[in-house]
């Protein structure tokens, strides 16, 4: 309505043009040309750190919609997922040049598409992880880096799947690929990596031990399918652990808290036991001297992360695919417990860092 408003403007001006002056006539000639100049840049929101901080540093901003490169598409984004990598990068615990638009993943439709590209078209519902600056309400992606939704999956559901449920499956298939009859220890598990990760481990038919705070939690990972709870707010996991296993340890211990939890986790590993440390919500752990794992009984300790288990894109479309399949087949039930407008971003992290949060977080542009 207001572009209709706009021209009609712009018409009455040229129809009455012969009656004005000539310097009356090139100022009209200017303001016409800024109105139109105007029209034509797209404009959006998007969200950006100019400074690393804390949720504080996070603006609205106001950018013009990006242009495809040949090898990229646009996407306007239906939902942007909300990861701890996203307070990483924030805090400058993750290094970006400033200024930077958080956000790891996203879904939504292609809306322009570059001159090399074939794998998708204008109209596709896409979504993508690992790829810097979600939180907007345009990106533009290198196209190889966009999986197709299927159909059965939502925008959202797609958004709240990608690094998480991803980050779940090459975990429990990859990373120490848990076997039926073995035992875990899952740290976290009422977050959105952790009821992902005790669903697959259950699945697969291994004993999950899940650690959790509050009773509330501790009911959601109960009904993802983990064995035994330990409320760590309550009971020392260490311990408890040990008294669960009969003093033998556990196979692996998935953990994403990191600074408070590591050492105690290196103590509950069986010989020869895994730690895989894919996050550090509660701080980075400290260095240590690599002597104490023979000390443990011969240990491994890693620390993956997602981006080097969808190199290739032959990786990317099948670990996606594999993930949406669960899902289409009831075997994996996400938990998108809060969606908050874009600008909103801040109140997203604080409450996701307050621990106030189960499942996975949504911003919607």
């Amino acid at each position: 309505m207001a572009a209709d408003v706009t021209a009609q403007g712009c018409q009455r001006a040229r129809a009455s043009r012969s009656n004005v002056p000539v310097n009356d006539q090139l100022k009209i000639a200017n303001a016409e040309s800024f109105i139109l100049s105007r029209e034509s840049k797209e404009i959006m929101k998007t969200i950006q750190v100019k400074q690393v901080g804390g949720p504080e540093a996070m603006e609205v901003v106001e950018l013009p919609v990006p242009h495809p490169k040949a090898n990229e598409a646009v996407v306007k984004l239906a939902a942007s997922g909300v990861n701890f990598i996203d307070v990483y990068v924030r805090e400058g615990r993750y290094k970006a040049p400033l200024p930077v638009t958080p956000g790891q993943e996203g879904a939504g439709a292609v809306t322009a598409v570059g001159a090399d590209v074939k794998s998708v078209k204008v109209g596709d519902r896409v979504a993508w992880t690992s790829v810097q600056g979600s939180y907007t309400e345009y990106a533009a992606i290198p196209a190889d880096r966009l999986v197709p939704i299927p159909q059965g999956v939502s925008d959202q559901q797609a958004a709240a799947a990608m690094l998480q449920g991803m980050t779940a499956h090459y975990l429990a298939h990859d990373t120490y690929p848990l076997k039926k009859g073995e035992t875990t220890l899952i740290h976290a598990a009422a977050g959105g990596v952790g009821l992902l990760l005790v669903q697959m481990a259950h699945n697969i038919g291994a004993r999950v031990i899940a650690t959790v705070s509050t009773d509330e939690k501790a009911k959601l990972a109960r009904g993802a399918g983990a064995h035994e709870v330990i409320l760590y707010t309550q009971a020392d996991f260490e311990a408890e652990t040990k008294r669960l296993t009969s003093g033998k340890g556990v196979d692996v211990v998935y953990d994403s808290v990191g600074k408070t939890t590591f050492e105690k986790g290196l103590n509950i590993l069986r010989q020869r036991g895994m730690m895989v440390l894919f996050g550090g919500s509660s701080g980075a752990v400290p260095p240590f001297d690599l002597i104490a794992l023979s000390q443990k009984g011969s240990l491994y300790v890693t620390r993956p992360t997602l981006i080097n288990y969808i190199a290739t894109r032959e990786e990317l479309v099948a670990r996606s695919s594999a993930v949406f399949g669960m899902m289409a087949a009831g075997k994996l039930k996400l938990r998108i417990e809060y969606t908050y407008p874009l600008a909103e971003a801040q109140r997203a992290h604080r409450d996701l860092e307050g621990r106030k949060t189960t499942g996975k977080l949504l911003l919607i542009p």
